[in-house]
């Protein structure tokens, strides 16, 4: 009998038998024999949760890298924006500084001329000239620190000395030999001043 008449004459018949057989396995709990199905371990899958833990710890390194990279950049940016702008702020300073004396002396020069009738025409000339420069330099942020009547900031004045004055606030600033200058907010000379000494409390009892 060749093998073309066995599939032929055991087809039909052997393929009922063999899906009742089957049927009754599977009604009894007999789980089929495949060969095809996976032979997934205890072992496997803590090997396969293991590597996947491995790769949450990769990713998780590999974001706080970017992360830690993108606030440096973010940094050197900002710091590179101060600078910048820093120097565009204070780039007048030391020519500031240079103009100062100018100042001062047109201010000495109305002192010592008031009073003189003769040298009014000089006088005049000068204020206009010592108004003009000072407007210049407040249109460069360039501000003068002229503190009378003010209480003494360290900050910003530098005390010369200290003189009685009963009818001043303790500590206030009496008398400016010096008018000091701040250039955008920055102290670029400190004002040179007097201040009034604290009256001392002295209780006499008899």
């Amino acid at each position: 009998m060749s093998v073309d008449e066995q599939k032929f004459e055991n087809s039909p018949e052997d393929s009922m038998q063999e899906r009742e057989i089957l049927n009754a396995e599977l009604d009894q709990g007999v789980e089929p024999d495949d060969t095809e199905k996976a032979d997934v371990t205890p072992e496997g899958d803590t090997n396969w949760q293991k590597e996947a833990e491995s790769l949450q710890e990769q990713i998780s390194a590999f974001k706080d890298q970017a992360l830690r990279a993108t606030a440096d950049a973010q940094n050197v940016r900002r710091r590179a924006e101060m600078d910048v702008e820093k120097a565009h702020k204070f780039a007048l300073e030391k020519f500031t500084k240079e103009l100062l004396p100018v100042v001062d002396s047109l201010e000495k020069a109305l002192e010592t001329s008031k009073g003189d009738d003769q040298s009014v025409v000089l006088r005049e000339g000068v204020e206009m000239t010592l108004s003009v420069l000072v407007s210049g330099l407040k249109k460069f942020n360039v501000d003068q620190v002229d503190p009378v009547g003010e209480p003494f900031d360290p900050a910003l004045h530098e005390a010369m000395s200290m003189i009685d004055a009963p009818d001043a606030e303790p500590n206030s600033v009496i008398v400016v030999i010096q008018k000091g200058y701040t250039l955008n907010g920055r102290l670029v000379r400190p004002a040179m001043v007097m201040i009034a000494k604290a009256s001392p409390n002295v209780d006499e009892k008899a």
